[in-house]
């Protein structure tokens, strides 16, 4: 009876399954990978809508302000773990970070910006600004 049998010398195929189907995670760890939360920006008629996904945090971790023309947001969460047990003891420290900011279009009214955090979710609503239909008309004198 035959048996088939794969002859890698170098083992460079299995070196590249390992490497491309892996997360970075895998080789340098959580606390080595960037992290950004994820963002959708919607737009209706009336406003546009971020919805920035960061669960675990408080509203308290959070902060936004509208600095000139960009809206930016960041949050800041340090946590500690300390487990005594025998003559055994173990802290952890946690801690996570993330800022993203945003060009603001001039129709944002940003005196009027409004922001909720609820389930994980931050939902910050920037209203446009009430255009005065008399000056979507310009009027152009002909000299």
């Amino acid at each position: 009876m035959n048996k088939v049998v794969n002859y890698n010398p170098f083992g460079v195929s299995k070196f590249f399954d390992d490497f491309f189907n892996r997360s970075v995670t895998d080789f340098f760890g959580s606390d080595m990978a960037m992290t950004h939360p994820s963002v959708n920006v919607v737009e209706t008629a009336d406003s546009y809508r971020i919805d920035l996904a960061a669960p675990g945090l408080d509203k308290a971790d959070f902060s936004l302000e509208v600095d000139r023309d960009r809206l930016v947001i960041s949050a800041k969460k340090e946590m500690s773990d300390e487990v005594k047990e025998d003559k055994y003891m173990r802290r952890e420290f946690n801690y996570t970070a993330f800022t993203r900011s945003f060009q603001l279009p001039e129709t944002v009214n940003a005196d009027a910006i409004d922001a909720h955090y609820r389930n994980g979710l931050l939902q910050v609503t920037l209203p446009k600004v009430e255009e005065d239909k008399a000056e979507l008309v310009k009027r152009i004198e002909i000299k």
